[in-house]
């Protein structure tokens, strides 16, 4: 007897070492719950089961510490059915602990299963209502099961069935304190029982994942480490559009510059220059935004004013970032410009050249080298 008993205690242990896990709802508010029970109750000897049986009722607050263990008060009391001045037989005050055997045999999964089985011991304090001038105390104790049913996805209510022993431990007081069956009573309720929401959300323990102080401290190094990277970008973005904001002035300040006329007392010599476009690439760009639009529209202009004209397109990268990546980058500024004048203002194809030239040397200023330079040529 002592090996099987031996064993089935090794077993709890190991099941309980290997199904703890860390869970939520552990706080002194978490996993309350109220109820109230209806029902029957019978002598346990001496007595017709059904024809001696009086109806109970009840209500009770709930507390589970943990999957496994719980406590909670519970206030009964049995109607009487007898001729007689009072309307109660007794009250019973308990305190109640329980043990959810699914949980402790089986491990907790997170969630309530749909059918639990509980046991349940408790002590309280017995008070009969008699006919005389004094009634009767006594000390109490309660032995039983709960069968539960968990109902609904949130597990917000419980239907019981409750079958229990209730002792008399003190026969009305004496100094005799047993169990003792002729001083006991079968009681068999049925118990709904609202569970309050906890603080982690749920009505029940949740699970989480449990974390040692290094693997925090990484996970804030990590997290530290992308904020500054990501205000460094920020930074060089900011960066990037001011120089593309000047640029962009720059070049409209080229645009709306008057055409200068040098005049001699006796001739005048006008010196025609080539007719250029250039159009501006933000950092690494390749498509031509909406402010270079009117660059690209005036070289369409040009092309369909002048139908033998023709248009050269070089495209070129700033020095930074790779070689490789930068001849790639150019040809495609060129391309995109090229593009455009086909796609949007249908200039012939075959009136249009256009190559990458890798790192540009045209600005002094090397962020003002990410353009496409067009060039109008004329037969």
């Amino acid at each position: 007897m002592k090996k099987i008993i031996a064993i089935i205690l090794a077993f709890i242990v190991a099941n309980n070492i290997n199904a703890q896990k860390a869970v939520e709802g552990t706080k002194i508010t978490d996993n309350w719950s109220v109820g109230i029970n209806v029902g029957g109750t019978t002598p346990l000897t001496h007595s017709a089961f059904f024809n001696n049986m009086r109806p109970t009722f009840g209500v009770g607050l709930n507390k589970q510490v943990t999957p496994i263990f719980g406590w909670g008060v519970e206030t009964m009391a049995s109607v009487n059915t007898t001729p007689s001045k009072t309307a109660l037989d007794n009250t019973n005050l308990s305190l109640l602990g329980t043990l959810n055997l699914n949980n402790l045999f089986c491990g907790y999964k997170g969630i309530p299963r749909l059918f639990e089985i509980e046991t349940v011991t408790g002590i309280g304090w017995l008070h009969y209502a008699v006919n005389g001038a004094d009634d009767l105390n006594s000390m109490s104790s309660n032995l039983g099961l709960n069968f539960n049913f968990n109902l609904g996805d949130k597990k917000a209510w419980t239907v019981a069935i409750k079958p229990a022993l209730v002792y008399d431990m003190s026969a009305n007081g004496t100094d005799n304190v047993s169990f003792n069956a002729n001083r006991a009573a079968w009681e068999l309720t049925a118990g709904l029982k609202y569970h309050f929401k906890s603080s982690n959300g749920k009505r029940y323990f949740t699970f989480v994942k449990p974390y040692n102080q290094s693997e925090i401290d990484a996970l804030n190094g990590q997290v530290n480490n992308l904020r500054q990277e990501a205000n460094s970008n920020a930074d060089a973005l900011r960066n990037a559009n001011q120089k593309v904001s000047a640029l962009e002035s720059a070049l409209n300040d080229c645009k709306n510059q008057a055409p200068k006329v040098i005049t001699e007392t006796k001739t005048i010599t006008n010196n025609k220059k080539t007719l250029e476009s250039v159009v501006t690439f933000r950092q690494g760009g390749t498509a031509v935004e909406s402010s270079q639009i009117p660059n690209v529209e005036r070289i369409a202009t040009y092309l369909k004013n002048h139908k033998s004209a023709t248009v050269s397109i070089k495209g070129y990268a700033s020095p930074e970032g790779n070689a490789d990546v930068n001849a790639r980058i150019a040809n495609q500024r060129a391309e995109s410009v090229k593009n455009m004048l086909i796609n949007r203002y249908k200039i012939a194809a075959s009136r249009i050249s256009a190559e990458g030239q890798g790192v540009g040397n045209i600005f002094e200023e090397a962020d003002w080298n990410r353009v496409s330079i067009c060039t109008i040529n004329e037969d």
